[in-house]
């Protein structure tokens, strides 16, 4: 809670007005049965017209004071449960982009977008109301018992025995509601998990015909939330009952006791009158209070989730003193392992001792789940080794400024991101300084200005989200021309050219060798076409070493890598390259 309400800010004023302004309409209502009681006693039954209208005058003035009172209350409490959410929202947007891949996983994107949206929106829901009614609340329910005991202290303890019953009875409830509303905000993750998998997958989903199949799954997930939310608010009903029976009851003694005590005259007309008006006073601000309860109960699972992500420390934690500039692209593994999972036995990577010079072109080849991926995630620093250590330039890549390392590393993947935008705007994620002439050679080079000249606007065109309206070869061919905008000492190629033809391969290679010739290039491929132009070639194999040398060399010692060139050649090459 205490995490959450420091996102307040500067909205922290707000919130105090709110409070004050409260406090003070709440003063206004209380002491108006206080007047009228004098207009019934001293006015109507003594026929003095001008007390009547003198005290009536002065009711006026403290309603209209406490219309403007709650007015500005109800202002100031929007406002600052308005910006709470959007401090919250901004909060966990700013730690989720220093949270590395692990931390990410540990959360999942639904996870993350659920709190940032639902979680979100229940705090500052509940914000609003634990300002406005649990501070109004509160003191009219003060307020009105100490105007109760001063009337009559015989009926107050009447009173105060239905407070204590209501508050058991409410606590009880909160305490049950609690568990059962952490669990309704996981399947709430589960829901939104099954929408995002279905959306970003439509094609496929349509593709293979499995519209139902996606349908019973999302009612599944929505049918274990229903069920969820059923027993929650189940629960909240006792609620209701609980208050009916503490407001009849409170009515019940005070219209017994009431009538007896002005019968024997130790009671008027006029402190029954008010004491009425006390005792609803009363029981509305327990009624509203068990709103808050509801409100909280369900807000306290969601400021649990939200602290989660606040508190979570970033598994990539950034020096004392970093290292501010890359002297060169060379690259050494020394003795790395590395699992994705912290303490597991189950290693990614074993023993890598790898040393790669600056310059070179390096092509990394293997099976599925060899490895390849994890190797080049450390080179940027997307995951930290387990044993071991990475070098670039020389220097352990955990002493670097990690923005200033990931600039002089770029990284093309197979399945890249492109964002709503034009071609342009996309290119500029690379340099966002760079001319259009920079953007127009960058895309020379990695054969994309074959298409973007075909587009009646140019590099112009208008990019759907995620690149929908373009082929999976362009799409790659853009990335890979992103990327060399950065101008890096390092650029990796992960199976970034899978989705074009051998011949525009060959041509983004050629096109690297003459335009980037002292950056080191790792090129991870399927086919041997593609790297066996490579200065050196890394067989990797279960995650460790298989062989390291040249094309050649490999041919003749390492029987994967001859396999793999066997099966490739033998079988026909690839589609446009005759075998």
């Amino acid at each position: 809670m205490k995490q959450v309400l420091q996102q307040l800010g500067r909205y922290r004023r707000d919130a105090v007005l709110c409070v004050l302004l409260t406090a003070l309409e709440v003063l206004m209502e209380i002491l108006m049965p206080f007047i009228t009681a004098i207009i019934i006693d001293r006015g109507l039954e003594a026929a003095n017209l001008p007390v009547v209208y003198r005290y009536g005058l002065l009711m006026v003035v403290m309603a209209l004071l406490s219309l403007a009172f709650g007015a500005l209350a109800g202002k100031y409490a929007a406002s600052a449960s308005a910006g709470l959410s959007a401090n919250l929202r901004e909060a966990i947007y700013n730690k989720i982009q220093t949270f590395s891949f692990s931390n990410i996983d540990k959360f999942s994107v639904p996870g993350l977008v659920t709190r940032m949206t639902t979680d979100v929106t229940n705090v500052q829901n509940a914000f609003m109301m634990v300002i406005r009614i649990a501070a109004r609340s509160p003191l009219m329910l003060v307020f009105s018992y100490m105007m109760c005991i001063l009337i009559s202290p015989a009926m107050s303890l009447m009173f105060l025995i239905a407070v204590v019953f209501l508050i058991l009875v409410l606590g009880a409830i909160m305490v049950v509601t609690l568990k059962l509303f952490n669990q309704v905000f996981q399947k709430y993750d589960d829901l939104n998990a099954s929408v995002q998998e279905n959306v970003s997958a439509i094609r496929v989903v349509k593709a293979f015909v499995r519209e139902d199949y996606e349908n019973r799954k999302f009612s599944r997930a929505s049918a274990a939330l229903y069920r969820l939310f059923v027993k929650a608010e189940g629960l909240l009903a006792f609620n209701n009952p609980a208050m009916m029976l503490a407001v009849y009851f409170c009515i019940l003694s005070a219209s017994w006791l009431g009538a007896q005590f002005i019968v024997g005259g130790s009671m008027t007309t006029g402190d029954l009158t008010s004491l009425f008006s006390y005792i609803m006073s009363l029981l509305m601000s327990l009624m509203m209070l068990s709103m808050v309860v509801v409100m909280i109960s369900m807000s306290m699972a969601s400021i649990r989730r939200i602290s989660q992500v606040l508190r979570e420390t970033p598994d990539l934690s950034e020096p004392a003193q970093p290292v501010t500039e890359v002297a060169d692209g060379s690259i050494d593994f020394d003795h790395v392992s590395f699992s994705y999972k912290s303490g597991s036995d189950k290693m990614a990577l074993r023993d890598i001792d790898l040393h790669i010079r600056a310059g070179e072109t390096i092509g990394i080849i293997g099976g599925t789940g060899c490895g390849k991926s994890s190797l080049v995630n450390l080179i940027c620093r997307l995951y930290d080794v387990s044993q071991g250590a990475v070098r670039v330039g020389g220097v352990d890549v955990r002493r670097y400024d990690t923005e200033v390392l990931r600039s002089q590393v770029a990284v093309v993947l197979q399945k890249n991101t492109l964002f709503s935008g034009t071609i342009l705007d996309n290119l500029r994620w690379g340099d966002p300084e760079a001319t259009e002439e920079a953007c127009v050679a960058a895309c020379k080079a990695a054969c994309a200005d074959e298409f973007i000249d075909r587009f009646p606007d140019g590099y112009q065109t208008r990019v759907e989200r995620g690149g929908a309206n373009l082929s999976g070869g362009q799409k790659q061919r853009l990335c890979i021309a992103r990327a060399l905008l950065k101008h890096p000492k390092v650029l990796i190629l992960d199976d970034s050219t899978s989705a074009v033809d051998t011949a525009t391969d060959a041509r983004i290679r050629q096109a690297f060798a003459r335009q980037i010739p002292g950056t080191t290039k790792l090129i991870i491929a399927q086919r041997i076409s593609s790297v066996e132009q490579a200065d050196r070639i890394l067989v990797l194999d279960e995650g460790g070493i298989n062989g390291f040398d040249t094309h050649e060399n490999l041919l003749k010692t390492n029987a994967i890598y001859r396999e793999i060139y066997e099966s490739q050649v033998k079988g026909g090459g690839d589609f446009d390259q005759s075998a």
